[in-house]
């Protein structure tokens, strides 16, 4: 079924390494919106639906692989839109990306005002208060939606996919190994976006910019420069991204290393008083033993 023997060629493993580290690359705004997601699940239910959700992803891509030749047709236009000024043919591709777009630009939006309006929090608070569960999704609901959107998410990767590899092994291989890679880091990845709300906030910030990328791309409105066949608008959103969440780290070493230090300042400034007490104590119980001490002789020289 498939040639093996492409695996004797350099250029076959150059080829699946480029690959595996572009599925990655493309692949990171899926983790975001798989953690995002995941986290509507019951605690006990994240991990597994992580895990089923990229396995799902696993699926969807390997289909998608596997009707190449269909996937390159997709940019073939079913009708153009003529306003004027404006022309555009929209094609099978374009509408998946204006669909899948436009509910991130809304998932993101909406998920911002639940954090902003503390929405979880509350419902923690409310269930602690009143014994209520806080609602959540299902696990059949969350993969479903994380396969779906992976269709959208998939379509930049496996378009890369099928331009840098005639051979559909190649192209299942460094899928699969891109996907395990993201199972082993999408528990520490969602755990530690969902622990902290800066993160969090930054990834459904993330997660809206993509939406609108998608969105202009869908009608039309790029740059058409590519850097490491990523589109330019998308490299930027990516590169602001990783310097926001850099800033961030930096932020949150530098907060801990404060709290350090106070917590060791407030430590000391309480043990001042009791050492300074200790040492009073100490000097008094000294001039006691040193008055108890010269009675007798007052009584020789009397």
């Amino acid at each position: 079924m498939f040639d093996l023997s492409i695996f004797m060629q350099a250029s076959t493993w150059i080829t699946l390494i480029t690959l595996i580290f572009l599925e990655i690359v493309l692949g990171i705004d899926n983790i975001v919106f798989i953690s995002i997601t995941s986290d509507r699940l019951p605690p006990e239910k994240q991990h597994i639906g992580r895990k089923l959700g990229l396995a799902g992803a696993f699926v969807s891509r390997v289909i998608f692989l596997s009707v190449a030749s269909w996937l390159t047709s997709m940019t073939a236009p079913l009708f153009t839109l003529d306003l004027g000024p404006y022309v555009h043919g929209f094609s099978v591709r374009d509408i998946i990306l204006l669909v899948g777009g436009g509910y991130l630009v809304y998932k993101g939006i909406d998920e911002l005002r639940d954090v902003l309006a503390l929405t979880e929090i509350k419902e923690e608070h409310l269930a602690k208060k009143e014994g209520k569960p806080r609602k959540h999704i299902g696990l059949a609901q969350a993969v479903g939606i994380i396969m779906a959107m992976d269709v959208v998410f998939s379509i930049d990767s496996v378009i890369t996919a099928v331009g840098l590899s005639d051979h559909l092994i190649i192209m299942i291989l460094a899928v699969m190994i891109a996907i395990i890679l993201m199972m082993v880091f999408i528990d520490p990845i969602s755990n530690f976006i969902n622990k902290h709300t800066e993160m969090k906030i930054l990834a459904l910030v993330f997660i809206t910019a993509i939406g609108v990328l998608l969105v202009l791309d869908a009608v039309g409105v790029h740059s058409g420069i590519e850097v490491l066949d990523m589109s330019m608008e998308k490299m930027m959103v990516y590169f602001a991204m990783v310097f926001s969440v850099v800033l961030e780290l930096i932020q949150m070493r530098f907060n801990s290393n404060f709290e350090r230090w106070s917590a060791e300042q407030q430590k000391h400034a309480q043990l001042e008083p009791e050492v300074e007490a200790a040492v009073r104590e100490k000097l008094e119980a000294s001039k006691d033993d040193g008055a108890d001490s010269g009675e007798p002789a007052e009584k020789m020289r009397g």
